[in-house]
């Protein structure tokens, strides 16, 4: 069955470009022996731990989505416990959380569809219907700034 995961991981800052090219093409072989699919991949640059792991303050951090198994997974997390140039690493399915997000969002919008048809209108918004925009003057007019309010 294949899933969506998210797979964070952390280099050493003392890796070179070429060293974290050459962990991600492992990763990305992995993921195509095994089946899956390597969705995206971002590298966010060198960033401030959290808090200190072991002596480094600083790391370089890497976001892959991947759709594949379980099983797949299991096997680059065993990969990556043994480099020693990554810190950390965390993988997260992620396609659970997807389908309750789309799934609230289509009832918020049959519910808000009734409603409107409940008070003969459309069941959909119109143009220049709905909430103001953000070009819109919130300002209050009742009172200039500078003015004493008592």
């Amino acid at each position: 069955m294949n899933r969506k995961y998210e797979l964070v991981y952390i280099v050493s800052p003392d890796a070179t470009e070429e060293q974290v090219a050459e962990l991600h093409g492992q990763v990305e072989a992995v993921v195509q022996r095994m089946g899956g699919q390597l969705d995206k991949t971002e590298n966010w640059g060198r960033r401030k731990l959290a808090y200190e792991i072991g002596r480094h303050k600083e790391g370089i951090y890497v976001l892959d989505v991947i759709s594949g198994s379980g099983e797949l997974m299991k096997e680059i997390e065993r990969r990556l416990k043994v480099y020693d140039t990554v810190i950390r690493q965390l993988i997260v399915r992620v396609d659970e959380s997807e389908r309750v997000a789309e799934h609230k969002r289509t009832r918020r919008t049959e519910s808000s569809r009734r409603r409107r048809l409940a008070r003969g209108l459309p069941p959909d918004r119109q143009p220049g219907e709905g909430q103001r925009s953000e070009f819109e003057d919130d300002r209050d007019d009742r009172f200039e700034i500078g003015e004493d309010v008592r």
